[in-house]
């Protein structure tokens, strides 16, 4: 079933679209992409395999007025946490998952923008268990295991996937369950290696537990952290000890505008930035904006959808300091809105809108998009997105791709992933794509938003209709 595609005689080579991603094959199969039963089940053996490695160096640290978990990433007792686990103590708690005690002395913090700090265990000639630094490349869609010490419970394994890589902020989505306790502790992949520290959640209350959006602070964010404390160049003095977790506040679409702030009582994401967390009920096909509009913070926005889906983000409207993200919802039910800030400790007043733009019955499928690192490459190393929707047999479409940022190539797959039709420009002066063609059967279609080489990338519009 797989194909090999070619962008025009005058384009380069474009992945098999039928295809092997992260070693999982997939098909189309009655109109819906499935993976092999291989990719799609979690491994057991893997699972107990990585606990039985990770856990003896997974930490409970008690500061007294907090606890939290660590992981210790050296032979002879470092230990890497949260700041805000620790907080302003100098001293804290170190408790094994054997059941050994010992004394651990605070001896470094990061800078205010990550929130992290170092214990070292006063453990003698103690040589310890530890939990190796990944050097691999973390990639969306990978298993990711969290080990720590949720509700006063030492040890607790929990399981998901690598949901969103941020590469700028260094952050990591992962829908694997992480609950207060958590923080500090080890986020890891299947070789029991360190991808990343847990720091905090999005909760629906005071108290509550995980929903599905976790962050974690990326390997490649600490190792400099790391270097610092070893080089004895750390700084000493606690910068970061701000943890919320405020339940969501209500919106409701063509309702009024929030007006709020953001500031140190609010929540705060690993780099350090605030948000405030808003929901609004939402429905299949009903096309929305998002308008965060200040004159005092660099308004950043972050849309996920009911099952916590990462739907988009806006970090600026026209090179302002307001943000704006236009979409279709794609499903029914509770939809969630950060209104964040683009630098760390951004604080100020903003405004907060969401407006109906009727609904997209004149559309088959309408999608605000932007293409950056962390969306696949195509073998050519293009970025891509990848749509479906429903068409009938004989029915006249057209599928436009509108981009200010990159040169737009589209691409239409047929349910057995062979390449129906594509385009490049739609006129000589005109970067834009456009199909138009009459659909050869019923059933479901694929649309690849796709840019015409690998440096391309931005924010883009493609519809059909």
């Amino acid at each position: 079933m797989t194909s090999i595609f070619l962008k025009s005689c005058t384009g380069l080579l474009v992945c098999a679209l039928g295809f092997n991603v992260m070693g999982a094959q997939f098909k189309v199969e009655e109109g819906l992409i499935l993976a092999s039963a291989q990719a799609q089940g979690i491994d057991e053996e893997t699972n107990v395999r990585v606990y039985q490695q990770a856990s003896p160096a997974v930490v409970a640290i008690d500061a007294g007025d907090s606890t939290g978990s660590g992981s210790i990433i050296t032979p002879e007792g470092l230990v890497l946490t949260n700041a805000h686990v620790v907080g302003d103590a100098t001293q804290v708690t170190v408790r094994l998952a054997d059941g050994r005690q010992f004394t651990g002395q605070v001896i470094g913090y990061a800078d205010e923008s990550l929130d992290l700090a170092a214990v070292q265990i006063d453990g003698g000639d103690n040589i310890f268990p530890m939990v190796p630094l990944a050097t691999s490349v973390t990639q969306v869609g990978q298993q990711a295991f969290a080990i720590g010490n949720p509700f006063g419970l030492q040890g607790t394994f929990t399981v998901g996937i690598v949901s969103r890589i941020d590469a700028e902020r260094g952050l990591l989505q992962t829908d694997a369950a992480i609950n207060p306790g958590n923080s500090g502790g080890p986020l890891l992949n299947r070789n029991g290696e360190l991808i990343g520290v847990n720091t905090s959640i999005f909760t629906t209350g005071e108290n509550a537990g995980s929903i599905g959006i976790g962050f974690a602070i990326s390997t490649p964010q600490v190792r400099p952290f790391i270097t610092a404390v070893q080089n004895g160049t750390a700084s000493t003095v606690a910068s970061r000890q701000h943890q919320i977790d405020r339940a969501p506040s209500p919106i409701v679409i063509d309702g009024n505008v929030i007006r709020a702030r953001l500031d140190s009582s609010s929540n705060l994401l690993p780099d350090n930035s605030y948000f405030n967390a808003y929901t609004f009920e939402g429905h299949a096909g009903q096309r929305i904006s998002i308008d965060m509009n200040s004159n005092q913070v660099d308004s950043y926005l972050l849309l996920y959808g009911p099952n916590q889906e990462y739907l988009g983000e806006n970090d600026n409207n026209g090179n302002s300091l307001n943000a704006h993200i236009e979409i279709t919802l794609p499903t029914d039910g509770t939809y969630f809105v950060f209104a964040n800030s683009s630098g760390a400790s951004e604080q100020g007043q903003y405004e907060l809108r969401i407006s109906s733009l009727g609904s997209a019955r004149n559309y088959l499928l309408s999608e605000s998009g932007t293409l950056n690192t962390q969306d696949g490459r195509l073998t050519d190393n293009s970025l891509y997105d990848e749509y479906l929707f429903s068409g009938q047999q004989g029915q006249e479409v057209t599928i436009t791709l509108t981009s200010q940022d990159f040169d737009a190539y589209l691409l239409l797959i047929d349910n057995q992933g062979n390449k129906i039709a594509e385009n490049d420009d739609i006129a000589r002066n005109n970067s834009n794509s456009t199909i138009r063609i009459s659909l050869p059967y019923t059933g479901q279609y694929r649309v690849i938003v796709n840019t015409y080489d690998q440096t391309g990338q931005g924010q883009y519009q493609m519809n059909v209709r």
